[in-house]
């Protein structure tokens, strides 16, 4: 039965009752004697009992939907609010899953078209960083070596020192061309990739340990790019803010596809409000259909797990 027709029954029921006493035998004196009081009193308070239950138990399903749409989250998709209640109800939370549905599948298909462009925009800047301020760099290395044996004895050190800054320059230069162009992902594949990303990440008062299953199942390249970032940035988070001193990644295969581990000892999430790389590492998860989950490790730290169904 709708919410209007059980107000209205109830209402109407009260009404007729109350004609009903009207019309017959009943009568109220003039005063009022405390009997008939009592009667009128118990009388209405009944009627508003009832009429308040079944407001309460009509509305309850749009106050559950309130709470389902304060909580909802395109980015951790799936939640529905369930479908219950008078049929104007049902048909208003069935009409916002609906929704939900629409909007998910915009985002997800948004994020993809965001996610590729901004691929093709790390190779560009990669090649570029790679092909011109590389050689650039190398040039000026080979011209300082000539300027170095020409120098006077007492300009040497000088020299000595700018073929040295410049030498690390272009080490950084192509330390951010492969961060940004995983070349490796692409020649040698993803176990590789994450051998060569523990070590890239390696640092005095940081150790990074790699644990790769064989016999993984068979991902796509857009899979397999996903995992990499998820790695990626996650070590980058535990580089930046974990103060840890030991990290680790581990893939390896689950009984529904496969599933990529990133775990610190150090200061763990807290109640600290997730940053534009965790944002980032749920988009590339939406993307792939993945499920991503952050919770404190054993023992203290943080836990990124990304599960890949399938052959996603």
């Amino acid at each position: 039965m709708s919410l209007f027709w059980r107000i209205f029954s109830l209402n109407a029921a009260g009404l007729v009752v109350a004609a009903a006493l009207l019309l017959g035998p009943v009568t109220v004196s003039t005063p009022v004697t405390s009997a008939e009081a009592v009667v009128v009193v118990v009388g209405l308070a009944a009627l508003l009992a009832v009429n308040a239950l079944v407001l309460r138990i009509g509305l309850a399903p749009l106050k559950r939907l309130g709470h389902a749409m304060a909580a909802a989250d395109l980015l951790r998709p799936g939640a529905r609010a369930a479908v219950a209640g008078p049929t104007e109800a049902a048909a208003l939370i069935t009409t916002y899953n609906t929704m939900l549905d629409r909007l998910e599948a915009e985002r997800a298909a948004g994020a993809g078209r965001a996610l590729s462009a901004q691929e093709r925009e790390r190779h560009h800047i990669a090649r570029e960083l790679h092909d011109e301020v590389g050689q650039t760099l190398t040039a000026v290395l080979l011209q300082l070596k000539r300027v170095a044996d020409r120098a006077p004895e007492e300009l040497r050190e000088e020299v000595a020192q700018a073929q040295e800054a410049t030498r690390a320059g272009l080490d950084e230069i192509r330390r951010i061309a492969r961060r940004l162009r995983p070349g490796v992902l692409e020649e040698l594949g993803l176990a590789s990739a994450l051998r060569s990303l523990a070590g890239e990440f390696s640092a005095p008062g940081l150790t990074v340990r790699h644990h790769v299953t064989g016999g993984l199942p068979p991902l796509t390249e857009e899979s397999e790019l996903v995992l990499y970032r998820v790695a990626q940035e996650g070590l980058t988070n535990t580089a930046r803010h974990s103060a840890a001193d030991h990290a680790e990644i581990r893939l390896q295969p689950v009984a529904d596809g496969v599933e990529l581990l990133v775990r610190d000892n150090g200061k763990g999430v807290g109640d600290a409000t997730e940053g534009a790389g965790i944002r980032g590492m749920r988009e590339r998860a939406l993307l792939i259909g993945a499920d991503l989950t952050l919770a404190a490790a054993p023992g203290g730290g943080t836990d990124v797990r990304l599960l890949v169904r399938g052959n996603r």
